[in-house]
């Protein structure tokens, strides 16, 4: 039989948030968006990624959009969750089980969102590797020193990066890092980036195109010294393979 009203009651319950992780890649590097925190010495971070705990009258994905509008100031992004983290210790204030979320914007987005709220900053992700915690991904800040994010916030953005490269050779989600036309080389530039390895740029290129995932514009890139690339955009056949 279902719980009760008054059974569950009895049981202690755990806070619930939703934590965002909103990554865009300027000039081969990423970059995410975190927020300086007033209790660093508390929650073990200087900054965190935006988040709040969810309201008793809203879903998940209602938390998730308020988090994106009121703090990086967009209405609309692509935007996919993640996993649920819920470690015992990720949070030394109290038992709180947050649901991460990750959401893609082109760069000139990103740049609005950082500059749009006060205590907004931008984290660039060094490297990508392993602890015996699982991923780690290391940061550091504008000036090029070592950042250490509040709780379990390096684990999320390393998992979104993880989750990034499983899901780049069969969907389209790196078009979502790209103004609406790009060149094949701003393409591949971003597949090498979130892959950390370069590619071989004929059959990369190759593929792109013999797979029906861009199509070309019949335009060129403009304020170039030589010769401009094409310009394509991509199309919907990606998410039907």
């Amino acid at each position: 039989m279902p719980a009760s009203p008054n059974e569950l009651k009895r049981h202690v319950q755990p806070a619930l948030a939703v934590d965002l992780a909103l990554l865009t890649i300027v000039d081969g590097v990423i970059e995410v968006l975190v927020q300086k925190r007033l209790d660093g010495d508390k929650v073990g971070g200087t900054h965190a990624l935006p988040g709040s705990i969810v309201r008793i009258d809203e879903t998940l994905e209602q938390t998730v959009n308020r988090v994106l509008q009121s703090k990086a100031g967009l209405h609309e992004a692509f935007v996919e969750q993640l996993r649920t983290f819920s470690a015992l210790d990720r949070d030394p204030r109290g038992r709180v089980v947050s649901v991460a979320y990750f959401a893609l914007v082109p760069p000139e987005t990103f740049k609005k969102a950082a500059r749009k709220q006060h205590g907004l900053d931008t984290a660039v992700v060094q490297h990508l590797g392993t602890n015996e915690e699982g991923p780690a991904a290391q940061l550091r800040d504008r000036n090029d020193q070592p950042m250490q994010l509040a709780f379990d916030h390096s684990l999320i953005v390393a998992t979104t990066l993880q989750r990034l490269r499983g899901k780049l050779d069969y969907t389209g989600v790196g078009f979502e890092l790209l103004p609406h036309r790009f060149t094949l080389r701003e393409l591949q530039e971003i597949h090498e980036t979130i892959l950390g390895h370069t590619l071989t740029k004929p059959a990369f290129r190759k593929k792109m195109i013999d797979r029906g995932f861009v199509r070309p514009t019949g335009k060129r890139e403009k304020g170039k010294a030589f010769r401009p690339a094409e310009l394509y955009e991509r199309t919907n056949k990606e998410s039907e393979s």
